[in-house]
């Protein structure tokens, strides 16, 4: 039979190639196999070459880390109102003015975490951990226990230091890392004293950073907080946030109580840069000016001004809009009033308040700065001096 002759050609194409390649494997140096069984050696090689252990990277980050994590309890004494009934005139007229009234205490216990960051016995904690606080214990992992001294709180950071005295025993010491270089999607590993529950450790990841505390919802702190999905409970507030090789990367703060899995810890280069200025007993400054804000689109002016019930019109434009102008601030003596939009800073265009906010606090204390805002259809100028704040609510 004679075949075409486009076929006699793939038939030799196909000969040859099954001729070199027979010839490939027949003569492939000694100790190498086929493909087919090439992958197995490899992976016995590459098993071979790493070390088999049942040890953890999060075991040795909380080992590593672990001991310097405390306890700490507190008690506040509150001291309540006496019964208005006593200041009755009736009752006074019936009983006398002198009738011996006792004062009502009441004690309330409180328990929080933090960390050792000093051999001296410098412990970093949550604020709100201590603040109030009339007696505060230290229970170290190994079951010693201190008398702490508050020595400095900072409401807006939410930051603390406690110091206790070893007197002349060695304290464990947290390794501080950096929160500088972080990314989202890092390990992070909490360690704390959840609902009473000590040496607790629970791991995530880094979900977000820079998570604004208005979107925490906490608006009266001024902190760009890292959010995690590692659990963080009543009790956690204070301990170390730690990275994969144990180092501290955050505190502990706050947990959204309207979600599940999403937690904040305060960056640790923020505490650094405050922790001997609280260690010290001084006051962290705080530069404000006064206002109340939220930003507003050109969308979203329009859709007030459309709506007859607006306490007001709004420039229809991108900018900051003022809320609320706090009495005795510098925002009023400055003439900045509410419903004003502010455009610009010092020449620079701005539409985010959070941004304001970093700007007002870099600027530092008694510094001015040039605001432009637009107040119906006119355009200002106004210069806002800034002072410290005192009340974080402000």
């Amino acid at each position: 039979m004679k075949y075409p002759t486009w076929l006699r050609r793939i038939g030799g194409y196909l000969l040859a190639f099954a001729v070199g390649t027979a010839f490939g494997i027949a003569n492939l140096p000694h100790g190498v196999a086929a493909a087919d069984n090439l992958a197995p050696a490899s992976m016995v090689t590459a098993q071979a070459s790493v070390p088999l252990t049942t040890e953890s990277f999060v075991a040795a980050a909380v080992s590593r880390t672990g001991p310097a994590v405390v306890r700490i309890d507190t008690e506040t004494v509150v001291t309540r109102r006496t019964d208005p009934i006593l200041d009755d005139p009736f009752f006074q007229e019936f009983f006398g003015r002198s009738f011996p009234v006792p004062p009502r205490e009441r004690r309330i216990a409180g328990q929080g975490s933090g960390f050792i960051i000093d051999n001296s016995g410098i412990i970093l904690t949550n604020a709100h951990v201590v603040d109030g606080a009339s007696k505060v214990v230290v229970t170290l992992r190994d079951g010693r226990t201190f008398d702490g001294q508050v020595r400095g709180t900072d409401e807006v950071t939410d930051l603390a230091v406690v110091k206790i005295e070893p007197q002349g025993a060695a304290l464990p010491v947290a390794p501080l890392g950096t929160s500088s270089n972080l990314q989202v999607g890092d390990w992070a590993i909490a360690v704390g004293n959840p609902v009473g529950l000590d040496n607790t450790v629970t791991l995530g990841i880094i979900s977000t950073l820079g998570r604004s505390a208005a979107q925490a919802g906490i608006p009266d702190k001024r902190v760009e907080f890292i959010q995690t999905d590692a659990a963080i409970n009543p009790g956690n507030s204070g301990g170390p946030l730690l990275n994969a090789r144990g180092e501290v990367i955050g505190i502990n703060t706050a947990i959204r109580a309207d979600a599940t899995g999403i937690g904040f810890a305060i960056p640790i280069d923020q505490a650094k840069a405050i922790q001997n200025t609280l260690a010290a007993g001084g006051t962290v400054p705080h530069p404000y000016i006064g206002v109340q804000m939220m930003n507003i689109t050109v969308d979203q002016a329009r859709q007030n001004n459309r709506n007859p019930n607006s306490p007001f019109i709004v420039p229809e434009v991108d900018g900051i809009l003022v809320m609320r102008v706090l009495p005795g601030t510098p925002a009023e003596r400055a003439g900045i009033r509410r419903g004003d939009v502010i455009v610009a800073v010092d020449g620079t265009p701005i539409s985010d308040g959070a941004r304001l906010q970093r700007i007002v606090e870099q600027a530092g204390l008694n510094k001015a700065l040039k605001l432009e805002l637009l107040r119906g259809d006119r355009r200002l100028s106004l210069t806002v001096q800034t002072a410290q704040l005192r009340n974080p609510t402000s």
